[in-house]
C-alpha cells in the first residue's frame, strides 16, 4: 500500500511540474480572443477587377506584427509588415479562391498568429 501511495504522489508531482502554468493557459485564451477580433477585408480595384486590395481590421489591444498572404491560387505567400498588412494581388482568372491572412500580434514579449480565411470570388 506504502508503494501504491508513494507512486501515486510522484505521478501527481510529476504531472504538476509539467502542466501549463496559469499564464500558458492565459496566452492561449488571449490568442482564441484575438481571432475573434481579427477581420479580412477585401475590395476589388475600380479599373481592374481582376486585382483584388486587401487588408486586415484588427481591433484588439495587441500589435500586428506581420501578415502572411496566401491567395488560393496557386502563387506563393506573400509576407507584409505593417498594422494593417495591406496588399493587392492580381489574379490570372477569373473564380472563386480561398485567401487566407496568417496575421501575427505581438503580445507582451510573446506573440500569437490568428489566420482568418475568406472566399473571394474575382470577375
Amino acid at each position: 500500500m506504502k508503494k501504491i501511495v508513494t507512486v501515486l504522489m510522484f505521478t501527481m508531482l510529476f504531472f504538476m511540474i509539467n502542466s501549463c502554468s496559469k499564464s500558458d493557459d492565459a496566452a492561449i485564451v488571449d490568442c482564441f480572443g484575438d481571432s475573434i477580433l481579427t477581420e479580412l477585408k477585401h475590395s476589388a480595384d475600380g479599373t481592374n477587377s481582376k486585382i483584388i486590395n486587401y487588408s486586415i481590421q484588427y481591433s484588439g489591444s495587441n500589435t500586428v506584427t506581420s501578415v502572411k498572404w496566401t491567395f488560393g491560387d496557386g502563387t506563393p505567400a506573400q509576407t507584409v509588415t505593417g498594422t494593417t498588412g495591406a496588399v493587392s494581388h492580381t489574379y490570372s482568372s477569373a473564380g472563386t479562391f480561398e485567401v487566407k491572412a496568417d496575421v501575427t500580434l505581438s503580445k507582451g514579449g510573446g506573440s500569437c498568429t490568428v489566420s482568418p480565411k475568406k472566399n473571394v470570388t474575382v470577375n
